[in-house]
């Protein structure tokens, strides 16, 4: 059988080196102060002090917050083709089936285990912390709530597994169905590593030129970054205020403590299977979470995350640049966790009883919603619309919780990465050497 060379276009050191000035700016400090001084300015033109009248104040804050929708398009608008490109990438620098398979599987076991982990996790906090008891009485809005049965979901489920490859991958892209869109990435990888390096050389270039064209798009979109944090934190708090924003300071801790729980999860998993120290973990890929932390988005940072596993953390190419690229679209724990914790709190505070046929409802829906969720801000509040529906949770109680997501959505990204960097680790150590090598010899 015919094997590829690793690519040399494009360098993921290239890609990568497009990030690192946001880094060395101390982005995340200035995501930071951009947060705090956008709380700050929606309290003042706001209900909270008032100083505006509300129609002019909800003019104000929405072009106010333009630069973060600008800069939330520009993001979705590539994260399909850089996604696509750097799958089929990462599966061709193999050069070898045998190892593809071999990474594809520990790949996809370790991903679905620790989600459920998370889940679980954020599953035990809320329902220990039940933080939807703290909310005052009258901040749910006044929603009819009634109990919804679920159909049969296990006659579903031949259809729907048959449905994730997809019958027309512009229709999947077009609907950002992550999961086909990561199937036919697959497909076409796989295709491209049985064929002749003469016949899949142009493909493998041109899907290299695409990943760059989407670096470039991503370093302009990373400029927006703290105006983008800002205007948007303005808006949520003119429109919120200041009492709602407090109230929901226990909901906030709760998600807080379960990524916390998680991320300890992760790195005890490092240090047993990869039997290194988990603070050197962290020294090593500081830089890397602190840009997943500034934008929200794994898919951004990925180039980066691909340099600091194989510069820093010693992951080879034909493991990063496969598992990395896979993991960030379908490693969404820390979003799973989140959406079980947010669906528990809005039912806390809707007083609506899930009861435990729907609190397993709430997990399997959580963990599979995940997987194949773009890795771009704020996707988390889309899929929870989607969970809230399933355990007859009123949908408009995700405008109680979008006020305060931002923060969150940073603090999940970053173990979003946090665990595809392990993951990559874990992998690497327990993944004998490939057969094939590229034609450098490496």
């Amino acid at each position: 059988m015919s094997s590829l060379p690793i690519s040399s276009h494009p360098s993921i050191r290239r890609l990568a080196f497009r990030l690192t000035g946001f880094v060395r700016s101390r982005l995340w400090l200035q995501v930071l102060v951009a947060m705090f001084a956008g709380m700050a300015t929606g309290m003042v033109i706001g209900p909270t002090v008032g100083w505006l009248e509300p129609a002019t104040a909800h003019a104000l804050a929405n072009w106010l917050a333009m630069p973060g929708y600008l800069f939330l398009s520009m993001v979705q608008m590539i994260v399909i083709p850089l996604v696509v490109a750097s799958i089929i990438i990462g599966m061709t620098s193999s050069g070898d089936m045998q190892q593809l398979r071999s990474i594809g599987w520990r790949a996809a076991l370790f991903f679905l285990l620790t989600t459920l982990v998370a889940v679980m996790i954020g599953l035990a906090v809320a329902l220990l912390i039940q933080p939807g008891l703290y909310m005052g009485q009258g901040m749910a809005p006044e929603v009819a709530v009634a109990a919804q049965t679920q159909g049969p979901v296990l006659a579903e489920l031949p259809t729907q597994l048959v449905s994730i490859i997809p019958t027309n991958p512009l229709q999947a892209s077009v609907e950002q169905n992550m999961l086909q869109v990561v199937v036919f990435a697959i497909f076409v990888g796989v295709a491209l590593v049985t064929m002749a390096p003469k016949q899949a050389g142009p493909l493998i270039d041109l899907l290299g030129a695409i990943q760059e064209v989407s670096m470039v798009v991503v370093r302009w979109a990373m400029y927006l970054v703290p105006l983008a944090v800002f205007g948007l934190m303005a808006q949520l708090s003119a429109r919120m205020g200041l009492d709602a924003l407090l109230g929901m300071g226990v909901y906030v801790l709760t998600v807080l403590i379960a990524l916390l729980l998680a991320l300890v999860f992760y790195l005890v998993v490092y240090a047993v299977m990869r039997q290194r120290s988990p603070w050197q973990f962290l020294r090593e890929s500081r830089d890397v979470l602190l840009l997943a932390f500034s934008t929200s988005s794994s898919a951004a940072v990925m180039p980066l995350t691909i340099r600091t596993a194989e510069e820093r953390l010693d992951v080879r190419k034909s493991v990063s640049r496969f598992v990395i690229p896979l993991g960030t679209t379908i490693n969404m724990a820390g979003t799973a966790l989140y959406q079980v914790i947010a669906t528990l709190f809005l039912a806390q505070v809707f007083q609506v009883d899930v009861g435990l046929s729907g609190l397993l409802l709430v997990v399997v829906l959580a963990v599979g919603a995940s997987i194949g969720s773009p890795g771009t801000p704020g996707i988390g509040i889309v899929i929870l619309a989607m969970l809230l529906g399933s355990v007859g949770i009123p949908a408009e109680g995700i405008a109680l919780i979008i006020g305060v997501d931002r923060i969150l959505d940073m603090s999940r990204t970053t173990l979003n990465v946090t665990g595809d960097l392990i993951a990559a680790s874990v992998i690497d150590q327990h993944t004998s050497d490939p057969v094939v090598t590229d034609e450098n010899g490496t």
